[in-house]
């Protein structure tokens, strides 16, 4: 290591002062670096000449340093990118379960609300999820740099090339969806799956270019193991070329491994950072099924027979049954069983941001209530729905260490 020397041109010249060993009385000490700066102002000064500047544009310092209803920001894993750590995801509801007009009432109150983060994929609804989300922007006509919209590739169509990670369908599926979207370029673009039939070389390749046109800032990974996360993120690195930032897994109270064991290790190490979806396990925990299917229910659907026969199941019967073990802890916090559940992920520091979805606007406000639960999530009532779930993972590490 090189130590800078100055030249003697660079030493200005002792200013005169009192002989060494007088002391002389300067009055009050200024404390930091700004007291001696020319034009320095008071911190009330200051906030003042900032409200004046925020004014001129239309803009307040309240508005400008924290959302109204108290929503939360969160880095994407080790990214500078800032996520509210609740999102709106559109899977099932739009194009689907739900009208367009229902669609930009949900979108419009979680944007009121501080959620600057809404998730897509080219599949969902074969890719009218994508079309509607990208009608309600423009009419809404909210500022771009104000948002963070992502999408996930991998089922593009029926042809052999409109599927799976190649750099073709990644490339051409990213262009189809951004025209669906009206948008220039997407925050995040996720791989929706792993995909063992493209090299991973390939994929990151592919991820990286679109970046480096302009079409995606950052990209991610969904639904792969951690051995995969972390082959990508070595490809990555030795061929000069940009990583993953980002895996988005399932994550609730009966689905917990993955993103508390698996997870911490990746973002301790290289900085993946985790995007949960399914907080209600698609529904179950809302407390919906208590009693069986109801006919307007997402189980109802021909598609989610899967879901109904998860419900009636042996284990889904149990799983109900610790819910209702769950309902006097949430009265006691004065708050609902499914913002319990969703505040319960949000504890969780590793998870960047949990991903909603709703099929009305109450049930959306509800959820978004967990904001106000998140504090009371105190290490005893953490402990407490441990043991009632009895399904803690047991990691042998520390990661923090």
């Amino acid at each position: 290591m090189h130590l800078y020397k100055p030249a003697c041109a660079d030493i200005p010249p002792p200013k005169p002062g009192p002989p060494r060993g007088r002391r002389v009385s300067r009055g009050p000490r200024a404390h930091g670096p700004a007291a001696g700066w020319p034009g320095a102002r008071s911190p009330s000064a200051e906030r003042k000449q900032l409200e004046r500047f925020l004014h001129l544009h239309g803009l307040s310092l309240h508005d400008s340093t924290r959302a109204p209803s108290g929503m939360r920001y969160r880095n994407l894993g080790k990214s500078g990118l800032r996520v509210s750590c609740l999102g709106l995801g559109t899977w099932v509801t739009f194009g689907g379960q739900i009208s367009d007009e229902v669609a930009e009432q949900l979108m419009t109150i979680a944007y009121e609300s501080g959620v600057n983060l809404f998730d897509t994929a080219e599949v969902y609804a074969a890719g009218k999820a994508e079309v509607i989300l990208g009608n309600i922007l423009k009419k809404k006509g909210w500022r771009r740099s104000s948002l963070v919209i992502t999408t996930k590739l991998y089922w593009g169509g029926k042809a052999e090339t409109e599927r799976g990670l190649s750099r073709k369908h990644i490339i051409e599926g990213l262009k189809a969806s951004l025209q669906r979207l009206q948008l220039e370029y997407v925050d995040v673009v996720f791989a929706n799956r792993p995909d063992n039939n493209t090299p991973m070389e390939e994929i990151v390749r592919a991820m990286t270019h679109v970046i480096n046109q302009g079409m995606a800032m950052y990209w991610g990974t969904s639904r792969w193991s951690a051995m995969e996360i972390m082959e990508a993120y070595s490809v990555a690195r030795q061929f000069n070329m940009i990583p993953p930032v980002c895996e988005q897994a399932e994550y609730h109270l009966f689905q917990r491994e993955k993103v508390e064991v698996q997870l911490p290790e990746l973002y301790h190490k290289i900085g993946v950072g985790a995007m949960t979806w399914s907080p209600l396990a698609c529904g179950i925990i809302s407390g919906k099924y208590g009693n069986g299917v109801p006919e307007s229910s997402r189980a109802s659907l021909k598609c989610y027979q899967w879901l109904k026969e998860k419900i009636i199941s042996e284990e889904g019967r149990k799983q109900q049954g610790k819910l209702k073990d769950l309902s006097p802890i949430a009265e006691r916090l004065g708050c609902t069983l499914p913002q319990l559940a969703v505040a319960w992920c949000l504890r969780n520091e590793g998870v960047s941001s949990v991903l909603l979805g709703s099929s009305n606007p109450e049930q959306l406000i509800e959820n978004l209530g967990a904001i106000q639960v998140l504090p009371k999530m105190t290490s005893h009532i953490v402990n407490e729905i441990d043991n009632i779930l009895g399904n803690k993972p047991y990691s042998k590490k520390d990661y923090r260490s």
